[in-house]
């Protein structure tokens, strides 16, 4: 589209910015950055200039643009610490991996959807660490619209938790509750601040402090505007999570077994603990997921075909690695296949993470059995969360590396 290409070869793409205030007071902790095209163009708004972007195949020349505009914008306005600058990035570009510097004054949180979360949630993880390392802080956005979400949460582990509009304007639910209270053992867990978006009365700005949110934004406070106004800056801080991931060659063993004590036990004892655990994961359904590793050919096959195609279905994530991967795999089950080489070679590995649940079984062969035995495995299982998502991060970022060196993973 020729209005497209003059937009990006001009640099006429600006930003507009809406407040986002502290809900004891109203005083202000920041700006989202709100992308605009040309004033009275076709593309002014940012739903056509995005569908367009998509058409051209030109997204994340339009992610980058947007990107830029917003950082210069916020330098042109002052927004400088303590304010925090709120920024978007399309997950289709998966810009937020190559997000501009921001220095030492500016305070930079890049916002991620939630349907990034539920659509690519492996791919993700190292992205959002080279835009940490970068300075940004991470946001997830639209938090509630998908109940999925709030099993993957814990591996992104965001520094701002964005409530989705309609659990601030709707009466209240079970549904609801549920996920307010999801989101506040996450806050709870690592210090993550809750935003709720959407206000648009003091009801709703009141309603909003109840489900736990600290941050809000909305109509109610101010629409956006090219020149933000500018008040008293709030004292809330805004602490950025430091944590690094896990070198994916590292098995869920040899993270785990320095931590917990180790069993001994034969595969069909190994095999009912998996199948408590997959139990377990689908009793939660949407708010969990499940990621596993397998040492024998024959065994993933039968937990494919019984249970985990099933399981693909329902949960917000089904991963599964093996030697001798079916090569086509159901929709919703992500799968990378497990050479002779590779250290997951020989171990077992359930992994169970829910919005309030966290199990596994890691297991590593000991020994070779003799003919007609059952083969002998050190195992250990544990509910430690910190480190039963530090494994399930491992490994999700195997399937990730799959994806991008095309290592013919299956699918």
């Amino acid at each position: 589209m020729r209005e497209l290409d003059e937009i990006l070869r001009d640099g006429t793409l600006r930003s507009v910015f809406q407040p986002v205030v502290d809900l004891e007071n109203g005083a202000l902790f920041g700006f989202e950055a709100l992308a605009r095209g040309p004033a009275g163009s076709a593309l002014e708004y940012p739903d056509r200039l995005f569908a367009a972007a998509r058409t051209a195949d030109r997204l994340i020349d339009l992610d980058h643009a947007c990107q830029r505009a917003a950082v210069t914008g916020a330098q042109a306005n002052a927004i400088e610490a303590p304010l925090t600058l709120f920024v978007n990035a399309e997950p289709d570009a998966m810009g937020f991996g190559s997000l501009p510097p921001i220095g030492e004054r500016m305070r930079g949180v890049v916002e991620l959807t939630e349907r990034t979360l539920t659509s690519r949630l492996a791919e993700l993880l190292p992205a959002v660490q080279r835009a940490r390392a970068g300075g940004w802080g991470i946001a997830l956005d639209d938090v509630g619209a998908d109940t999925r979400s709030l099993a993957m949460m814990p591996l992104i582990r965001p520094d701002v938790i964005k409530l989705d509009l309609r659990l601030v304007q709707d009466q209240p639910t079970p549904e609801i509750a549920a996920i307010v209270g999801a989101v506040g053992a996450q806050a709870e867990r690592t210090g993550a601040t809750v935003l709720a978006e959407g206000i648009e009365t003091r009801d709703q700005a009141q309603y909003a402090r109840a489900l736990g949110a600290t941050l809000g934004q909305g109509y109610f406070f101010s629409k956006p505007a090219a020149t933000p106004q500018r008040t008293s800056p709030t004292e809330i801080p805004l602490p950025i999570s430091s944590a690094t991931l896990p070198h994916p060659w590292r098995t869920p063993f040899d993270l785990a077994s320095g931590r917990h004590p180790i069993r001994r036990g034969t595969m069909p004892l190994l095999a009912a603990i998996s199948h408590e655990l997959e139990l377990q994961a689908a009793r939660r359904r949407r708010t969990s997921l499940i990621i596993s590793s397998f040492p024998e050919a024959a065994e993933t096959t039968d937990r494919i075909e019984t249970i985990y195609n099933e399981l693909a279905t329902d949960l917000a994530f089904v991963g599964a690695l093996a030697p001798g991967l079916p090569r086509r795999l159901r929709p919703g089950l992500r799968g990378v296949n497990i050479r002779d080489d590779d250290p997951l070679r020989g171990t077992w590995n359930v992994i169970v993470i829910g919005a309030h649940f966290a199990s596994m079984l890691a297991a590593r062969e000991s020994g070779h059995p003799q003919p007609g035995e059952d083969q002998v495995y050190d195992f250990l299982s544990t509910y430690d969360r910190d480190i039963i998502v530090e494994c399930a991060q491992a490994l999700m970022l195997r399937i990730a590396n799959e994806q991008e060196t095309g290592s013919d993973p299956a699918r």
